[in-house]
């Protein structure tokens, strides 16, 4: 870390960097030759989905043709809108694999639970088709192991839904860190506090247009309540699996990335359900101290209680020098300097954090270079958060040895590395 040492003038830092052309990094792909009009299918049309498919649409140049849901309001939904946005309306399908099957199709966005990424994405390149998938890369460590090795194989491009990836705030934090803008780098906190907005749990039939065995897929199959139902899923521990794994990962990867931290080699964690307890099944409030090799990086999470003191920072991440702290989220970043009297150093850097990432996953497709967010780094920032919910699952410390990819002495955690797929979905690591 001795890079972090030395103090830089914030103002001369930015000017320099902005004649360097660091702060264009945030600002998108490169202008490809290639004009030819992309066809994207979109896997999992619901919320997030959507968003996935009009960032395509805002980046330009592309056409979706195919859609596939398990809930057929979401495809009827989907197609409306898409053939208002685009003045075509797409195929619609039930079944995933039929989708792939399209003529034409030269790639697909991948919008549905975590549960569902490893078959999905390893169906899709098998195929010879690119691929958007969504963050985490899958529900368990073995399956993003499996992912992984698909991928490589295949040799098809795939980006993992990263966006903070491409904030020019976070870029712009990172390079002054790394100038030594706040001395030798000590540790990091990242937080998302927020007041969870419930549904009913209360196991009931599901709606007629959905079809929940087919939802539940290779996970157990659990009875549905609109808690555990679209969108609610990311508080269910055999679906989303927690706060954390779900939106924290965002920040654990932005940590990671952009300070070039590998794996923790010891992962702690401590919570659990104080508020709703019977509600939801993953923890309301969460602490987590991961060591890596070069720093701490501590978690914290809580999805109820009163309005932070500060508002402002209950959403972002902190890097703690021994010259000063930066807290930066994904539009700004503020550098902190001790003394009573030494007023906040603000910057503002705004972008489209969805359009970005999705440009530069299209331009890459169409020059096969790779994109910002390839599935072998993607899968280190998922692994180190679901080690994260083992360690709290198994209230042990959870000893990662990144060579082999095993957890160390500790068979409780080991054998949640992987979980047993619901016939008649095989698991895709069989190791």
């Amino acid at each position: 870390m001795t890079g972090f040492r030395h103090r830089t003038n914030r103002r001369g830092f930015l000017g320099a960097s902005a004649a360097a052309g660091v702060l264009a990094l945030g600002a998108g792909p490169a202008r490809s030759e290639e004009t030819r009009q992309l066809k994207l299918g979109v896997i999992g049309a619901g919320w997030y989905g959507m968003v996935d498919a009009r960032a395509a649409l805002k980046v330009g140049n592309v056409e979706i043709i195919a859609v596939c849901d398990v809930d057929r309001q979401h495809l009827e939904d989907a197609a409306a809108a898409l053939e208002k946005e685009q003045g075509r309306r797409p195929e619609l399908f039930a079944d995933y694999r039929a989708l792939l099957d399209v003529k034409g199709l030269d790639a697909v966005i991948i919008a549905t639970p975590p549960h569902w990424h490893a078959l999905q994405l390893m169906a899709a390149v098998e195929r010879g088709l690119d691929a958007y998938c969504e963050k985490p890369v899958a529900y368990d460590v073995r399956e993003g192991r499996a992912m992984v090795e698909a991928v490589r194989k295949s040799g098809r491009i795939v980006q993992i839904g990263f966006q903070r990836r491409q904030s020019p705030a976070l870029r712009e934090a990172a390079a002054f860190i790394k100038s030594g803008g706040i001395g030798q780098l000590v540790q990091v906190d990242a937080q998302i506090h927020y007041t969870a907005g419930l549904l009913d749990p209360t196991p009931q039939d599901p709606p007629a247009t959905l079809d929940w065995e087919a939802w539940c897929g290779p996970g157990p199959k659990i009875p549905y309540s609109p808690q555990v139902g679209h969108k609610s899923w990311r508080l269910e521990k055999t679906s989303g699996h927690g706060h954390l794994v779900d939106w924290g990962i965002h920040h654990i990867d932005a940590i990671r990335s952009y300070l070039g931290l590998t794996m923790p080699r010891q992962i702690t964690a401590s919570g659990g359900l104080y508020k709703y307890a019977g509600r939801i099944t993953t923890p309301d409030t969460l602490s987590v101290h991961f060591e890596f090799e070069q720093l701490p990086v501590h978690w914290r999470h809580r999805l109820w209680g009163a309005t932070e003191y500060d508002p402002a920072v209950s959403n972002g991440i902190f890097f703690f020098g021994d010259a000063g702290t930066i807290f930066a989220s994904d539009n700004r970043w503020v550098v902190l300097r001790p003394g009573k009297d030494t007023p906040p150093e603000e910057h503002k850097a705004e972008a489209d954090l969805g359009k970005l990432h999705m440009a530069d996953f299209l331009d890459a497709v169409r020059t096969r270079r790779a994109p910002q967010c390839v599935i072998e780094d993607a899968y280190r920032s998922t692994a180190t958060v679901q080690l994260a919910m083992i360690a709290y699952e198994t209230g042990s410390v959870v000893h990662w040895d990144e060579k082999s990819e095993n957890v160390v002495d500790n068979a409780a955690a080991s054998q949640l590395l992987r979980r047993e797929y619901r016939a008649p979905w095989v698991h895709p690591y069989q190791g």
